[in-house]
């Protein structure tokens, strides 16, 4: 058994049992990939994927099973490369972040520019992208972190640790009627067309977890994953527009309404995959992000199997709110 034939079955998985976009991907043969996984098959006595004719169908019960080691083997590999960086090279290597584009654009920032101050030498990759992507580029090794706020369910295979509350505010034209309210109810924004995030995106959910408890369905006609798109339509007349409370700039030309007492706050994570290996300039990034996330608290969190343990771990934890 060799560690190129474990990397060929995870990487044939990964992209969806086509032998020839994984010999792509390894920058190799799609002939080699078969002989070295009939190989593999053979020794192990078991099959790892189904056949049909030529192709290869799905993935065997025991395949999973195998595959699922192998991954965690190869993870491992990676992680014994990270230590012998960590003590050749302490402040050089990369640093593959997958989020959305509000945490990407109003969240990370002041963190990116200071971390980059302080390790010139770390390449840092920012990749944006739907909660399963995020989690799947994490899952993958794609990418080392993943920030997220949407659909936690997405990122079991992960260790979550929360970073901060962020709330919601309502933003309309200054001449709009809503303006003149001075504490906004669900029932007065039922009234108008709203413009927000995509479903699945930015703590949607809350917005219609909202509407739905109080007898109402919004009416979102348009939506999108980026503020600054959400923005350019309400300036258009299509909406009202209820976004996070951290992509509010100073210099919008709205009027700002918050809307914290409507909508329950959403909480943004950071998780990377189970058995990681973090150097230092990893958990600087954290606690750079998150202050509360100290290294001996995420080092806790990492001995913790499950995730209802990481959860009770943060309960007497107060998050700051954005």
């Amino acid at each position: 058994m060799k560690l190129q034939q474990l990397r060929y079955i995870v990487e044939i998985l990964n992209n969806n049992l086509n032998v020839s976009a994984t010999a792509e991907s390894l920058f190799t043969s799609q002939p080699g990939i078969s002989k070295q996984l009939c190989m593999l098959e053979d020794e192990l006595g078991i099959q790892i994927f189904e056949r049909s004719g030529k192709h290869l169908s799905k993935v065997t019960p025991a395949g999973h099973e195998v595959i699922g080691f192998a991954s965690d083997i190869l993870g491992k590999v990676k992680g014994i490369k990270a230590i012998a960086y960590q003590h050749n090279q302490p402040d050089e290597g990369s640093l593959s972040i997958a989020t959305t584009h509000t945490q990407a654009r109003y969240a990370l920032p002041e963190v990116v520019g200071e971390f980059k101050k302080r390790y010139a030498k770390v390449s840092l990759h920012m990749h944006q992208g739907s909660p399963a992507q995020i989690s799947e580029s994490v899952v993958k090794g794609t990418s080392d972190f993943a920030i997220a706020t949407e659909e936690l369910y997405l990122y079991q295979d992960l260790i979550m640790l929360p970073c901060y509350h962020w709330t919601r505010s309502v933003i309309v034209p200054k001449d709009h009627p809503l303006a003149l309210i001075k504490k906004l109810c669900i029932e007065d924004l039922a009234m108008y067309p709203i413009v927000t995030y995509i479903s699945g995106f930015t703590g949607r959910s809350e917005l219609d977890d909202t509407f739905n408890a109080a007898g109402f369905e919004p009416n979102v006609v348009f939506t999108a994953t980026d503020a600054n798109v959400i923005k350019t339509y309400v300036r258009l007349g299509l909406g009202i527009g209820v976004i996070a409370t951290m992509a509010v700039h100073e210099d919008d030309d709205f009027c700002v309404i918050d809307a914290s007492h409507l909508f329950k706050s959403s909480t943004t994570s950071i998780g990377f995959r189970k058995g990681t290996f973090l150097r230092s300039y990893m958990y600087d990034f954290m606690i750079r992000f998150a202050p509360h996330l100290t290294r001996p608290l995420v080092e806790k969190a990492i001995q913790l199997k499950y995730s209802a343990e990481v959860e009770k771990l943060f309960e007497n934890i107060e998050l700051p709110i954005r």
